[in-house]
Parts: C-alpha cells; sequence; structure tokens
C-alpha cells in the first residue's frame, strides 16, 4: 500500500525523525519488555521494592512506545513494533533469563536505561534541525529515564 499518511515535513525532514522514532521505538518496547522479564524473576531482600519500581518502569516505558508511535504516525512513517525488529535492532543490553537477585536485576536496569538513554542522547541531536516537535518528545523522554536511572543507581550505592 502506498503510503496514506502525508506530512507536513520534507521528504529529508521526514527520513530523519523517522528514523529515531523508530529507533526510540524499539529501544523503548525492548525496555518495557526487560523491565517486565525482570519483574517476574527478581528474588532477594529487595524483592519487593525492586519488583514494584519495576512496574513504574514498563507504565512509564509502555506510555512512552505509544507517544513515539504515533508521532511516527503521524508524520506519515508507519511504526515497526514486532518483536522481530526489536530483536534485531535495539540498543538495548538485554537481561539474563531464570530467577534473578535483585542486585543483579538493578545493576541491569541501570545498564539497559544508560543505553537506551544514550541512544536518545543522539537522536535527540539528530532531530533538532529536523524537526523539532520529534525533538521535544524525545527530550521529555529522556528527562523521565534519566531521572529513573538516577533513582536506581542510587540502589546501587
Amino acid at each position: 500500500m502506498s503510503n496514506p499518511i502525508t506530512s507536513t515535513l520534507s521528504d529529508e525532514a521526514r527520513k530523519v525523525a523517522g528514523d529515531a522514532l523508530q529507533g526510540s521505538l524499539v529501544d523503548l518496547l525492548d525496555l518495557s519488555l526487560i523491565a517486565k522479564q525482570a519483574h517476574w524473576n527478581v528474588v532477594g531482600s529487595q524483592f519487593r521494592s525492586v519488583h514494584l519500581q519495576l512496574d513504574e518502569l514498563v507504565a512509564d516505558s509502555r506510555g512512552f512506545v505509544d507517544e513515539v508511535a504515533e508521532r511516527a504516525a503521524a508524520i506519515g512513517v508507519s511504526p515497526d513494533g514486532r518483536a522481530e525488529t526489536v530483536a534485531k535492532t535495539a540498543a538495548t543490553v538485554g537481561f539474563e533469563a531464570g530467577w534473578r537477585p535483585d542486585g543483579d536485576v538493578v545493576g541491569a536496569v541501570v545498564a539497559n536505561l544508560a543505553a537506551v538513554v544514550a541512544a536518545l542522547r543522539g537522536r535527540i541531536a539528530d532531530t533538532e534541525s529536523a524537526d523539532p516537535v520529534t525533538q521535544d518528545l524525545l527530550i521529555s523522554i529522556t528527562a523521565r529515564l534519566e531521572q529513573l536511572h538516577w533513582m536506581w543507581q542510587a540502589q546501587q550505592a
């Protein structure tokens, strides 16, 4: 099917913004999946607090996913959140299978948040002149993920 959604952006700007949004989409989808996997498998003396904190990360990530996908659609870019696409292209560092001690879970969440934030910061720079609206969305997401990164790191101190 040809593209049924037109954009007010130039083709070049739409490509830059679309690539940034697609990359962000897969990273945020994978972050939500990693957090949910950790949520189901965390064990240890800090189980309850880490378990609940993971729910917060899942909720935030899933909300961001929808915002990013809808922004992509609004500029005429078809978002691709298929599992195959996420597995092949996400910038996350992953999460081990099986039961995981709470300290390992915290470390994995910190590493994955850092990876997603680093990728988002690059996309913020990329979209500065191409599409300030997309850039603004990525800035707001990055601000929240950096706040969460700080909170997760504080548990390691």
